[in-house]
């Protein structure tokens, strides 16, 4: 585990995304998920990438999820780890994992939500393992 914390800039929110980061600022981390068709999506936006309609809602995430896919960054100055996570809802998310030890990161291996600070904006959803 690296004990070097990297810095995350801030990120910036557009009209579709500006609740999704005022909910990571009370705590909250949110899908978007489609009347129409039920089916959850990532990134968050206005139209279901399913079926086009735009009967899309907010809807709460339990923050539980797998890896799906990983790499560690270990030439980077502070070295780090991405990856895909498979969350409960059945979406998959580009996302980082930290607060681990990369040597022990698994394909599979169950992993639940960290709110990481930014440099003076709201919180980004990362992974840690369960």
């Amino acid at each position: 585990m690296s004990s070097i914390q990297r810095k995350i800039p801030a990120p910036t929110p557009t009209p579709e995304t500006e609740a999704f980061w005022a909910g990571m600022k009370e705590g909250r981390f949110q899908l978007r998920r489609c009347a129409a068709c039920g089916e959850a999506h990532w990134y968050p936006r206005a139209i279901c990438p399913h079926c086009m309609s735009d009967q899309t809602e907010w809807v709460a995430s339990s923050g539980e999820g797998v890896i799906y896919s990983y790499s560690v960054m270990r030439r980077a100055a502070e070295p780090y780890a991405i990856a895909y996570v498979t969350l409960a809802e059945g979406v998959t998310m580009l996302t980082n994992l930290v607060a681990c030890d990369f040597d022990t990161l698994a394909i599979g291996q169950r992993v639940k939500l960290v709110a990481m600070p930014t440099e003076g904006g709201p919180p980004v959803p990362c992974f840690t393992p369960a």
